[in-house]
């Protein structure tokens, strides 16, 4: 073989030698990507439960979407009932679970909380409506943390299934307090302390209120843990009585509503979260406990908008 002919022959071998390498590491390239894509894990949910009395209720139907797709939090933010019902879903308890819960409020006025605390925790009706007029509200709340003390089975943040943010509010600091380790009853209880019905509650030297005053739908606590933020809104839907001028007691929670839609609105225009669900429940009052029923009714088309939006989310990621 001549010079020219064996160059020739020599670079097609190296160039046939180089392609077939190639085609090698592009295989192998597609086979790693292959298997990276069937690890990918799927995308953390960050849960935020909002304040708004009775109407919290409507939190349990979106805890059962949740449920049903599979889906658990990553981490869950709660005001005053959303910190309830966010302690309750963090201790391990289903949805439906919760439901049942809240089917024991059924009733009427006062028979609520007796069948409450005289079925499940033993208590008498005056442990829990005891007056405390005299530490800054008109109710003590501790016959219903004993009743949530038998529910949760947890005294720590730190036995919580995931990760939970609950919000109060500092009486003199007038300022958010997010309680995310260490005794978890306290904190639940400062966070639904709501002015003139509950007393205020000392935590570590501070005066502590309802969560709701300073972040009553507390997602931007989560904007930096998790793919998918979802904000549940229960302030619900005001609607006129057909009173000349409201009682006292509505006057004052109403103006609470009132506070409390201003500052998410207001934070809706400076960061939003990726899926907003708000249950149009109508007229319902701060303790209308009792109408759990009609709550689930008007709640279950928000509970099918989530499910839309969440399915969506999650085929996208």
């Amino acid at each position: 073989m001549d010079e020219k002919n064996y160059l020739l022959s020599r670079r097609s071998f190296i160039s046939s030698l180089a392609l077939t390498a190639g085609g090698l590491g592009l295989g192998r390239l597609a086979v790693v990507k292959k298997a990276s894509a069937a690890v990918k894990e799927s995308p953390s949910i960050g849960l935020a439960l909002g304040s708004g009395g009775a109407t919290g209720i409507a939190h349990v139907l979106m805890l059962e979407v949740l449920d049903e797709l599979g889906v658990k939090p990553s981490v869950v933010a709660g005001s005053s009932i959303g910190a309830v019902v966010g302690a309750l879903y963090a201790s391990g308890l289903s949805g439906r679970e919760i439901r049942d819960i809240a089917d024991e409020f059924a009733g009427s006025g006062f028979d609520v909380f007796k069948k409450l605390v005289v079925g499940d925790a033993g208590l008498k009706i005056t442990d829990l409506v005891k007056l405390a007029i005299d530490e800054g509200g008109l109710l003590d709340s501790e016959g219903f943390l004993d009743f949530l003390k038998r529910k949760i089975k947890c005294f720590t943040f730190e036995e919580l299934t995931f990760p939970l943010k609950i919000v109060a509010a500092d009486y003199w600091s007038r300022g958010a307090v997010v309680f995310e380790s260490g005794e978890l009853i306290p904190a639940i209880n400062a966070s639904m302390a709501v002015p003139g019905l509950f007393p205020p509650v000392q935590i570590g030297g501070r005066l502590l209120v309802d969560g709701g005053m300073v972040n009553p739908l507390p997602y931007d606590l989560m904007v930096d843990e998790g793919d998918i933020v979802v904000a549940v809104d229960v302030s619900g839907i005001s609607v006129p009585d057909g009173k000349d001028e409201p009682d006292p007691a509505d006057s004052l929670f109403n103006s609470f509503q009132i506070m409390r839609e201003s500052i998410t609105r207001e934070k809706m225009r400076c960061l939003k979260p990726d899926i907003y669900v708000k249950p149009n429940v109508e007229g319902v009052r701060m303790l209308h406990f009792h109408r759990v029923k009609e709550i689930f009714e008007e709640a279950s088309p928000a509970a099918d908008f989530l499910r839309e939006r969440l399915e969506r989310r999650l085929e996208m990621s």
